[in-house]
């Protein structure tokens, strides 16, 4: 994947994002608030979850650990 072709499915998935705050309006301002911050941190953890597995079997660790912190995310 090209870095231009990385940039543009960033963008693409913090769309959703986008349609949250649209809601925002009809309610609560701090859950959408919370969710918006949700969806940026699974997409962060993701993203770094990919890079790791290119070299999985040096990443094992790091990988467990933000599986685990993905989960806790998932939770709040």
């Amino acid at each position: 994947m090209t870095p231009k072709e990385k940039a543009e499915e960033l963008l693409e998935k913090f769309q959703d994002v986008k349609t949250l705050h649209f809601w925002a309006e009809y309610e609560n301002n701090e859950i959408i608030l919370i969710n918006q911050a949700k969806i940026c941190a699974l997409i962060t953890v993701n993203e770094i979850i990919e890079a790791l597995s290119f070299h999985s079997w040096q990443n094992r660790n790091e990988i467990e650990y933000y599986e685990e912190v993905k989960h806790e995310i998932e939770k709040i």
